[in-house]
């Protein structure tokens, strides 16, 4: 008989049943991890929900208020007073959203105070909302309502919460130069995109089950004239395209559109609203109508809106003047359509774009380079700046010219500070991570009151970019200059 023929003996089927055994609790694991995960997900969609259905009652309100008017106007008293509600009346609150939301402070950091309940009648989205959520019945909530006080948003905790990165994994870019960009699918939980120096886009998606990733496709994106590539990258909230911002210099493409359907075709925008320099960021605001901001080498700020006709956007410069420098990073507020500017100026700006002008504005000590709004906390953003040891800061629209927090850590390669490292927020608003000049992923409790990064995990060989938080699964995708991709498994 040969070897390959000779029965196990009961030491190896002991062996390979204890293996089998360790394979499933593995498997178990990360399973109990992502149903976690995607439990958190459907709370954060449950409170964008509360946020829409605050507005719908803000509308109603006001609704009822020109009614009475109306009424008023035209003599009708009594139809005026059956439909005017007393702008006192406790049934129809227009509670900030921040108050509704799970706050992103814990219980303990909130100053002690008296705290009033009222009842919300609330009328969910239709199968028509944006968010895809079909007909369900109306319910009632009761809301509770902390006055405003200074201390109320406290971020600072006594003991910092880490991150369990349980194994990591890279795969090859399979791009040729450094990487620019890395930005998640909005709508497709599989699917994220990257570019780099060389101009090529490319589409990934994730293996289920594995720490692993699929190159689905690569296109080229360079520019029209200077054949550049992209400096930044933003994708529609639709998830059917991919836009690209480049140059405003020689007259070149400054927007791009690489479409995802089946043609995977690139146009570019004839419209060409900045007049000089690099166009440093472009970021889709969370806002009810479909628009894109820039923000570019020029001091300006543009506001991109959805025309009817496919691939058409209309521009809107917003300003020009506040910046004395290039704009470096632009976003926008979740529960107010106020863009959010940083500059080489050293300036932040909070520009209020129905009323027309900066509502915000505020100068730290060293030149901003980027900027970021909390998913969860809509009154709280992070601003990368390049001091060093303090390359976070954060504030709160709320409380002007006063800085909240601030972050960093120290640089062991070099002192300089990169425009090209920037920051994540984790789905919760509680952790941010940051890329870093040396080859490690910083990780920040907002709640703890330290400075320091709450833990640094190895991630690759070189510099990190960016380290994004995937929004449904227990799982953090990084980029480097060694031009690898880390998949780093997390809990």
């Amino acid at each position: 008989m040969s070897e390959l023929q000779k029965p196990k003996s009961k030491r190896e089927e002991e062996e390979e049943e204890a293996n089998n055994v360790g394979c499933r609790e593995e498997q178990e694991q990360a399973l109990v991890a992502l149903v976690e995960h995607r439990s958190a997900e459907i709370d954060r969609l449950k409170h964008h929900i509360s946020n829409y259905q605050t507005k719908l009652i803000e509308a109603q309100r006001s609704l009822r208020d020109s009614k009475a008017k109306l009424s008023n106007l035209r003599g009708h008293d009594e139809s005026a007073r059956n439909v005017t509600p007393s702008r006192k009346d406790s049934s129809y609150p227009s509670p900030s959203p921040s108050k509704i939301l799970k706050p992103s402070v814990p219980p303990s950091s909130i100053s002690k105070s008296k705290t009033n309940t009222v009842v919300v009648k609330q009328k969910p989205e239709t199968s028509s909302s944006r968010d895809g959520f079909s007909n369900p019945k109306t319910k009632t909530v009761v809301v509770k309502q902390k006055p405003e006080t200074s201390s109320s948003r406290d971020t600072r905790n006594s003991s910092p919460t880490t991150i369990k990165c349980h194994s990591s994994n890279q795969i090859s870019s399979q791009h040729k130069r450094k990487l620019r960009s890395l930005i998640l699918c909005p709508v497709n939980e599989q699917l994220f995109a990257t570019s780099s120096l060389d101009g090529m886009v490319s589409l990934w998606q994730l293996q289920p089950g594995r720490l692993s990733a699929s190159l689905l496709s690569t296109t080229d994106c360079l520019s029209q004239k200077q054949r550049r590539w992209g400096e930044d990258m933003a994708w529609h909230p639709s998830g059917h395209a991919l836009f690209s911002v480049y140059t405003a210099d020689d007259g070149d493409s400054q927007i791009s559109i690489l479409n995802l359907n089946k043609t995977r075709g690139v146009t570019f925008l004839e419209n060409k609203p900045h007049v000089k320099g690099i166009i440093n960021s472009i970021k889709f605001m969370p806002w009810e109508n479909t628009c894109f901001v820039t923000g570019g080498s020029d001091h300006a700020v543009v506001l991109w809106n959805e025309s009817d006709e496919e691939n058409k956007w209309t521009s809107k410069t917003l300003h020009r003047n506040l910046h004395s420098a290039a704009v470096m990073g632009v976003d926008g507020m979740r529960n107010k359509n106020v863009v959010l500017s940083v500059g080489a100026d050293k300036r932040i700006y909070g520009f209020d774009v129905q009323v027309g002008r900066a509502d915000y504005k505020h100068q730290i000590d060293y030149k901003c380079m980027s900027v970021l709004s909390n998913p969860c906390d809509f009154n709280l953003f992070m601003v990368q700046s390049g001091e060093p040891e303090k390359q976070l800061r954060l504030f709160d629209i709320r409380l002007r010219r006063t800085e909240l927090h601030s972050f960093g850590w120290k640089q062991d390669s070099s002192e300089s500070q990169s425009a090209l490292i920037n920051q994540s927020w984790s789905p919760d608003g509680l952790h941010i991570t940051s890329g870093s000049a040396d080859p490690v992923i910083h990780v920040f409790d907002i709640r703890y009151n330290a400075r320091k990064p709450t833990q640094s995990i190895k991630a690759h060989q070189k510099r990190v970019f960016k380290a994004e938080w995937h929004y449904s699964q227990p799982l953090l995708i990084s980029i480097s200059s060694d031009l690898n991709i880390g998949l780093h498994k997390i809990s």
